[in-house]
C-alpha cells in the first residue's frame, strides 16, 4: 500500500552515509535535496561536516546533483559554493528532475541514490523511479509552512510503516 513511500534506508544525517558504503553498493550518483538535507530552511550556508561530506564524494568519484523545489538564487548559492550542479524548481516528486540529474551526472538507474528528508517529494520521487532512496531526519524544525503541514501526513505515514510491516522508518 505505501511502497512509493517507502525509503531504502533511513540514516540520522547526510554525513553518516558512508561513501564507501555507497560504492559498494555500485552507486556513482547522488541526487540530493537542498532544504532540511544538506542545510536548515532558508539558510545559504551548509556546515562544515556537510561541505567536507561532499569532498569525500568527490575524492571517492561519486558525482552529486541537488534537486530542489526551491528556487533558483537560494538553490545555486548552495549549489555553487560546494561547486555541484542543480537542478531548481523541481516539482518534485515529479520524474522529470530526477532523470535531467541523472543526465547530468551521466549515471543511469542501477547506480544512482536520492537522499532528502521528506518521503511525498525526495522517497516518493526516487522509489517512482526504481532508485535507492535515503531518508534523513530534518536538520531544523524551521521549515516552510507547506512542509509543515506535510509532515503531519508523513508521521501518520511512517507510523502506518511502522505498525504493517513492524519495522522502524523512523
Amino acid at each position: 500500500m505505501f511502497t512509493f513511500l517507502r525509503p531504502s534506508v533511513c540514516v540520522s544525517s547526510l554525513d553518516s552515509i558512508l561513501p564507501q558504503d555507497l560504492l559498494r553498493e555500485n552507486i556513482k550518483g547522488l541526487i540530493i535535496d537542498l532544504d532540511n538535507t544538506m542545510a536548515p530552511w532558508n539558510v545559504l550556508e551548509v556546515g562544515a561536516n556537510v561541505a567536507d561530506w561532499f569532498e569525500l564524494l568527490t575524492q571517492h568519484g561519486i558525482s552529486a546533483c541537488v534537486v530542489s523545489n526551491n528556487g533558483e538564487q537560494r538553490v545555486a548559492a548552495v549549489a555553487n559554493a560546494l561547486n555541484i550542479p542543480f537542478i531548481y524548481k523541481a516539482s518534485k516528486p515529479h520524474r522529470r528532475a530526477f532523470r535531467q540529474a541523472m543526465a547530468i551526472m551521466g549515471t543511469e538507474l542501477h547506480n544512482t541514490a536520492v537522499i532528502g528528508d521528506q518521503l511525498f517529494t525526495d522517497v516518493l520521487g526516487g522509489n517512482r523511479l526504481g532508485l535507492r532512496t535515503f531518508l534523513v531526519l530534518p536538520i531544523s524544525e524551521r521549515e516552510w509552512i507547506g512542509t509543515k503541514l506535510m509532515r503531519l501526513a508523513e508521521r501518520a505515514v511512517i507510523w502506518s510503516l511502522n505498525r504493517l510491516e513492524g519495522t522502524k522508518v523512523r
